[in-house]
């Protein structure tokens, strides 16, 4: 009996020593050398403080702030620690009545902007937890962000254009705007790279959306 268990002994207690801890530790030996900023978690400090992480979003509901999508992750909205979507189809009142919500919400905070609302303003993501809006979402907003800061229209138009991330790899995706990198710039605790030439708000409606407009 003891001949054919100590096989399995030896060989649980192998694996758990390799897979266990010595993999474990490669791995993150590894990420930290070549990519640190990623493997702790791509945070954004400014101030020698923790100000958020690049790949979770956050809340702001203030007028002088850009918004991003909404969150239906339990508890709190873009709790990372349960990531998960509404499961809500397009036939669902409930879904229905959370986008009409938050198109009211943006029409009340910018009263005089009729455009047309970018529709990842009124939707949640699958995980819950996305930091990015499309540009157009970003542009949306920059009226409202303009004057309730008392800033130009274009020099926010340029604050959006130094946060908007292009294609990954060059080719996947569209272009994009982290907003709480946005906002933080807004703020003044983060500095944006500068873009030349600056991108201005068309004077009339703004461009091509690569999401459907929602009407309230």
């Amino acid at each position: 009996m003891l001949a054919q268990l100590r096989p399995a002994i030896i060989l649980l207690a192998s694996f758990t020593f390799l897979l266990g801890l010595v993999y474990p530790l490669a791995v993150t030996a590894v990420a930290q050398a070549l990519m640190p900023e990623q493997a702790n978690g791509s945070l954004m400090r400014a101030g020698g403080r923790v100000l958020g992480s690049r790949l979770i979003g956050q809340p702001f509901d203030a007028p002088k702030y850009f918004w991003g999508r909404l969150s239906t992750t339990p508890q709190f909205p873009y709790n990372a620690a349960a990531s998960s979507g509404s499961n809500l189809g397009p036939s669902n009142e409930a879904l229905v009545k959370a986008a009409r919500a938050r198109v009211e919400a943006l029409r009340r905070a910018d009263p005089d902007n009729q455009a047309l609302i970018p529709v990842d303003l009124v939707t949640a993501s699958a995980s819950g937890l996305d930091p990015h809006i499309s540009v157009a979402a970003a542009l949306y907003q920059a009226p409202r962000v303009a004057r309730e800061r008392g800033r130009s229209p274009d020099d926010v138009a340029s604050l959006i254009e130094r946060a908007t991330e292009d294609l990954q790899f060059g080719w996947l995706g569209q272009r994009r705007v982290n907003v709480l990198r946005l906002n933080l710039a807004l703020d003044g605790p983060l500095e944006l790279p500068a873009v030349s030439p600056p991108l201005r708000l068309p004077s009339r409606g703004f461009g091509p959306s690569p999401f459907r407009p929602l009407r309230p």
